[in-house]
C-alpha cells in the first residue's frame, strides 16, 4: 500500500482502551489507546484521519511529517496533534518501536480552535513533561461512566493547558535569549562608562522598564550587575600589582580611589589591599 493510507487500516492494529460512537452539540471522543513496544506503519506511507488525534510518545524515537513539508524528530514526551484531512505518517524507524497513548476526537468546537488558530497545523508537535502527569492526563479523556460532553470537556482542557504550557516555555526561551542580550550589552566597554538608559534604548525599551525586566530576570539591578562585572576586572589589575588603586580607579572611571575602594569592599568583602595581599602565594 502506498500514498494516503486510510485511518482505518492503521487503527485496526492498535491497542485500543475506548471507543465510542456517540456524539454531543460539540464533538466527540471516538477512539483512544495505548501501545507498547508499537512498530506503527511502513515508512514512507501516509495516511488520512477523518478526525483530530493527540498522540503522546511515552518512549522510544520516532518521526513525523506531513504533506505540508513539516518533518520533526519525536521523543518521549512530545505530543502530536494530528488534523482531520492532513495527510502525515509518525512513528519509529523501520526496525524499532515505541510507547505511545492516542485519543482520536472530532467537533465543530474543534475546528473553531482550529479558526481561531489555537489549533494550528504548522504547529503540530509540542512537549509535555512529566510524561506519568501528561498521560494521566490524557487517560482521563477515558475514564469510565463519564458522559460524552464531559469527555469533550477534558480534551479542551489538556489541550488548553499543553499550549500554554508550550508557551511559557517559548517564553522562557526568549527572556533567557533577552537576558544574555542585555548582559552582554552591559559589559561592552567595561572599562569606560556605560549609562544603563543608553543599553535601554540600544535594546529597544525606557530606562525604567529595562530596569524593571533585567531585575526580574537577573535578580539584581542593571546598575548592580555592572558594577559588579566591573570589580571582577578590577580583582585581576589589584591582583597583578602593577596598578595603584589610584589609576585602576581612573581606567574604571571611578571618581576617585576611595569611592573604588568602597565599591571594592561592597562586593568582594575585601579592601583592594586585603585582597592583594590574600591573592599573593605566601613565601
Amino acid at each position: 500500500m502506498s500514498g494516503l493510507v486510510n485511518s482505518m487500516y492503521f487503527l485496526a492494529n492498535m491497542g485500543i482502551l475506548f471507543q465510542s460512537a456517540v456524539g454531543t452539540a460539540l464533538g466527540r471522543v471516538t477512539l483512544a489507546g495505548l501501545n507498547h513496544s508499537h512498530a506503527g506503519l511502513a515508512p514512507g506511507e501516509m495516511r488520512v484521519y477523518g478526525s483530530y488525534a493527540l498522540v503522546y510518545s511515552l518512549a522510544g524515537n520516532a518521526q513525523y511529517r506531513d504533506v505540508r513539508g513539516h518533518e520533526t524528530a519525536i521523543h518521549p514526551g512530545d505530543l502530536i496533534i494530528v488534523f482531520p484531512d492532513l495527510g502525515h505518517w509518525y512513528g519509529p524507524p523501520a526496525g524499532q518501536t515505541w510507547d505511545e497513548f492516542y485519543v482520536c476526537f472530532d467537533g465543530p468546537v474543534f475546528d473553531l480552535w482550529r479558526k481561531r488558530g489555537l489549533l494550528n497545523p504548522a504547529r503540530p508537535v509540542y512537549h509535555l513533561e512529566p510524561l506519568d502527569y501528561w498521560q494521566h492526563r490524557l487517560k482521563e479523556v477515558i475514564a469510565p461512566n463519564l458522559p460524552q460532553l464531559e469527555r469533550i470537556c477534558r480534551v479542551q482542557t489538556a489541550l488548553a493547558d499543553a499550549l500554554a504550557n508550550h508557551q511559557r516555555d517559548v517564553t522562557a526561551e526568549q527572556d533567557e535569549s533577552w537576558l544574555a542580550q542585555a548582559r552582554t550589552a552591559l559589559d561592552d566597554h567595561i572599562e569606560r562608562p556605560l549609562y544603563v538608559a543608553a543599553v535601554a534604548r540600544k535594546l529597544g525599551l525606557s530606562h525604567e522598564t529595562f530596569r524593571k525586566k533585567f531585575a526580574r530576570l537577573a535578580g539584581l539591578s542593571p546598575y548592580r550587575y555592572r558594577q559588579t562585572r566591573v570589580i571582577e576586572h578590577a580583582c585581576r589589575l589589584v591582583h597583578e600589582g602593577r596598578l595603584t588603586n589610584k589609576e585602576i580607579a581612573a581606567r574604571f572611571g571611578f571618581s576617585d580611589e576611595f569611592h573604588f575602594s568602597r565599591r571594592f569592599k561592597q562586593v568582594t568583602g575585601r579592601s583592594p589591599a586585603q585582597f592583594r595581599a590574600l591573592s599573593r602565594p605566601h613565601r
